[in-house]
């Protein structure tokens, strides 16, 4: 057993010793990622906290107040039209138990006059605009602004028409990559993925009442953010190219703990909140 030890606590020492080293000094192994943006300000559903959720009207506003990136969510129609909403059935938006792929774009109906924000519990936003937008509508109107598309079904077209883009971890990647991390191996495994995505844990159960119930447990959340938010891992992605946001941080205690983690980008539903926040601070540095 002794002689067993002699050879394996050496082995077991270097190897820490040069994943530590690599996880430092990425460059030596992999070139770093060069994306077309670099985005600090993200509008969550185009900043669904001020307009209707995902509509143009907040899609404007968003970027009149200076988001660097709108995300939203897309599904088809039956006529094969891409168009953004969050969610399929169109119950929770409009008032109607109808599903997207069951209606060409001319049927889809306007959103309700007060929409309750997701990420806010009992806080409502309005707007003028209460249209379901198209996805080329939105390219077509902001071309110098950074579209983080979540695509809400396994539809196989609708991957198809966004196929060419940069894209983020899937949970079960981002699971992976946590594995990795923690067993010393993500220095030398190559990451295709351009963005690292997730909840800020401190969220869930305040602003964000999840439904699955072991996320409202206090215990499981606290391991979530102890496992999740480690600085030498945000460090590593970030050293190698792959962009860091956390989402939604609709408080200004959020937005400051998101950054403090080490995340590169910042998702709120509130634009006007991250940009006063993000201006003040510039101007304190």
């Amino acid at each position: 057993m002794a002689s067993y030890l002699y050879y394996l606590l050496p082995a077991v020492g270097g190897y820490a010793l040069t994943s530590l080293y690599f996880l430092k000094n990425p460059h030596f192994l992999h070139k770093k990622k060069q994306t077309a943006f670099y985005c600090t300000h993200i509008s969550h559903r185009g900043g669904s906290g001020e307009r209707i959720e995902n509509t143009m009207g907040a899609f404007t506003h968003a970027a009149e107040v200076g988001t660097e990136m709108l995300e939203l969510d897309c599904h088809l129609t039956k006529d094969s039209h891409v168009v953004v909403s969050h969610d399929e059935n169109l119950l929770r938006q409009t008032g109607q138990d109808v599903n997207i792929s069951s209606l060409n774009l001319e049927e889809l109906p306007p959103y309700k006059e007060t929409l309750e924000v997701t990420f806010k519990a009992g806080h409502f936003s309005t707007g003028s605009d209460r249209n379901i937008a198209l996805l080329e509508d939105v390219f077509r109107k902001f071309p110098q602004i950074a579209v983080n598309i979540e695509v809400k079904e396994n539809n196989s077209m609708l991957i198809e028409k966004n196929s060419s883009m940069p894209y983020m971890f899937t949970v079960k990647r981002a699971l992976k990559m946590l594995l990795l991390y923690y067993t010393g191996l993500l220095p030398f495994v190559p990451l295709g993925e351009s963005f690292l995505q997730f909840y800020l844990p401190q969220i869930i159960n305040r602003e964000y009442i999840p439904e699955t119930w072991i996320l409202r447990s206090r215990l499981v959340i606290f391991l979530i953010e102890r496992l999740t938010l480690r600085k030498g891992m945000f460090k590593h992605l970030r050293d190698r190219g792959i962009q860091i946001h956390l989402f939604v941080c609709n408080e200004e205690q959020d937005i400051e703990a998101a950054f403090a983690a080490g995340a590169t980008g910042v998702m709120t539903d509130y634009p006007t909140l991250l940009s006063n926040y993000i201006r003040r601070h510039k101007q304190d540095t």
